[in-house]
């Protein structure tokens, strides 16, 4: 099984979405084996973001990120990473197809709800920057045998 990191962003927190957004996750048969509120800080959003330092759109990347509370989530499951990222839809929620969390809630690039790793390396990098080990929890559910083959 896979494990994956996602964070609904200030925006999905100010709109009531969280709750929605997670419920997604867990219909779908991904499990919740964490989860933490914060309030980023411009240290954590720096290491986070840290691929975009340099980029134009860094500066209001951060200073978004750190302008209200956060969710970051651990989710575990079959291709994880993938299936998260499908359910998120493109980063830009005008591309982002119905049904998807992004197309769904979203209407512009620089507030699109959702943060979700885009591979096994960065979902590794980004569930350690939010949670020791101690806080993922490790358990199965009793509906699994019923999601995977």
């Amino acid at each position: 099984m896979e494990r994956t990191f996602v964070m609904v962003k200030p925006d999905g927190v100010q709109r009531g979405l969280v709750g929605r957004i997670i419920s997604r996750f867990e219909d779908r048969g991904l499990r919740l084996v964490a989860i933490r509120m914060l309030h980023m800080d411009a240290e954590l959003a720096s290491k986070h973001y840290s691929e975009h330092v340099g980029k134009p759109f860094y500066e209001k990347l951060v200073s978004f990120i750190t302008s209200g509370p956060v969710v970051a989530v651990v989710l575990e499951g079959k291709n994880a990473v993938a299936v998260a990222r499908s359910m998120m839809g493109a980063t830009n929620p005008v591309d982002a197809g119905p049904g998807t969390i992004r197309g769904d809630y979203g209407m512009d690039t620089g507030k699109n709800i959702i943060h979700g790793s885009d591979s096994l390396q960065s979902a590794q990098r980004e569930i350690s920057l939010f949670f020791p080990p101690s806080d993922i929890m490790d358990y199965m559910r009793e509906d699994e045998r019923w999601v995977y083959e």
